[in-house]
């Protein structure tokens, strides 16, 4: 595939190696001369010089025809300009990176509707999901990266008690916005279909808004599993997005941000969680705040060093479980033998993110749900003549390892219903078993005479 980066920052050089590694066409562009001839002497890629914002400059890279244009400059304006005029002058998908929360909140204005981007990524963002991921369920794959952010994807275990047991999940009417997704069983994922019934054991994956799904809850799970104590070190933009996502009644969240106003911030922003101004670099704090007791000890303070110290105190005080985020590569070595648990590296997020986006024809991304269990999450472009925009969605020819999670239209996302219609321009997000991809990428691509 042909594909242009934009910064060769340290996150963009590092996508451009990858994907060079892969075997695709890579043109970087950067403004500054420096970067663009380190680049030029370290990869096999072909190196502009200018600002990613002009159009001449994008017009040198070749965007025109690009199968992918990827922004991640340090700017979130450059970017978000940048991919919006590379899609208007031919290139098939955009990807911006943006570090303001502002560019991706819909309750102000949709940025990514509005310039056309395929999909604005927020490194922060994406390294919360991924520890509240590890947090919430080691494995497992939340939807928060899809669907525009507006839905998600609870896990529950079934107990005796779990009235739908035995249940044909057809039977057990779930509200329209709710989707049943996925069980584990025997070691062993699959995609839910109507005539399953879920047995004692089983975990099984509800899809939908918070809201929608805290309705039916009950019905799988009746008593709440134990409160995990989740100490957050370091409040800035990776720290205040796990806070946000993990805050709630299956955890209690205390949050340890040094700065007095960002504390400020923190506090007015975050509902249920418990925020203290206190520096996770002292031991005495850490001691003033029970750390030893805590279930989960997170350190994402913005520094490497910081951060480890941080963790290694708080192993040693009794925490039991040690998370960190970790931003240089030569450390990943060092974070096992430090007794932390799980180390995240924010490009190696981003980087897997974007090799979803490496696709043809119809599809937008891929990503494995899990690991090694055959199911995929997909978001596809509805095209115009697609045999799914024919009939309602009962009637498609869909294959059985297909569940429509979502469909994203103009800036509403919705859980479809059996009588509701797919119209070209919609986005499709579904749960699709490996060996049926092809059939389902089908109905969503135009057919050819």
């Amino acid at each position: 595939m042909r594909i242009v980066v934009l910064g060769a920052g340290t996150v963009g050089t590092s996508i451009a190696n990858r994907l060079c590694r892969d075997g695709h066409s890579v043109t970087v562009v950067d403004q500054d001369p420096a970067c663009t001839r380190r680049v030029n002497d370290e990869l096999d890629v072909r190196a502009v010089t200018g600002s990613a914002a002009q159009s001449s400059v994008l017009f040198q890279a070749e965007v025109l025809g690009a199968d992918l244009c990827l922004a991640v400059t340090g700017n979130d304006e450059v970017n978000m300009i940048a991919a919006s005029m590379a899609k208007e002058m031919g290139a098939r998908r955009t990807v911006a990176r943006v570090y303001a929360p502002v560019f991706r909140d819909l309750s102000t204005f949709d940025y990514q509707r509005h310039f056309r981007i395929d999909r604005l990524l927020s490194m922060e963002h994406l390294s919360a999901m991924e520890l509240a991921r590890e947090i919430r369920h080691p494995g497992a794959i939340a939807v928060e990266n899809f669907a525009r952010g507006e839905l998600e994807m609870q896990e529950l275990a079934v107990t005796e008690k779990t009235s739908a047991v035995g249940v044909p999940l057809k039977d057990v009417k779930l509200p329209a916005g709710v989707r049943l997704g996925s069980i584990f069983r025997n070691g062993k994922t699959r995609i839910a279909t109507a005539e399953d019934r879920v047995a004692v054991g089983d975990r099984i994956t509800l899809i939908g808004t918070r809201e929608d799904i805290d309705q039916v809850r009950q019905s799988f799970q009746t008593e709440p599993p134990p409160k995990l104590a989740v100490v957050i070190a370091g409040g800035g933009e990776t720290g205040y997005h796990l806070a946000r996502v993990l805050e709630g009644r299956r955890f209690g969240v205390l949050l340890m941000e040094k700065d007095r106003e960002r504390c400020e911030f923190l506090a007015a922003h975050l509902k249920q969680a418990t925020v203290v101004n206190g520096d996770a670099q002292r031991r005495a704090s850490l001691e003033e705040e029970r750390v030893g007791s805590a279930d989960v000890f997170v350190a994402c303070t913005g520094d490497d060093e910081d951060s480890i110290m941080a963790c290694v105190e708080a192993r040693e005080l009794g925490a039991k479980t040690i998370m960190c985020i970790v931003t240089r590569p030569d450390y990943a070595n060092v974070v096992g033998k430090l007794g932390i648990d799980h180390a995240v590296s924010p490009r190696k997020v981003i980087a897997r993110q974007i090799m979803g986006f490496l696709n043809t024809g119809a599809v937008i991304s891929r990503t494995k749900l899990g690991t090694d269990n055959g199911i995929e999450i997909l978001e596809i472009e509805v095209v115009e003549g697609a045999p799914a925009t024919e009939h309602v969605l009962a009637a498609l020819d869909l294959p059985p390892q297909c569940l429509i999670g979502a469909v994203i239209r103009e800036n509403y996302v919705m859980v479809p219903g059996a009588d509701d219609c797919f119209s070209p321009g919609d986005t499709v997000v579904a749960l699709v078993g490996t060996s049926a991809f092809e059939q389902t990428v089908k109905m969503f691509s135009a057919n050819r005479p």
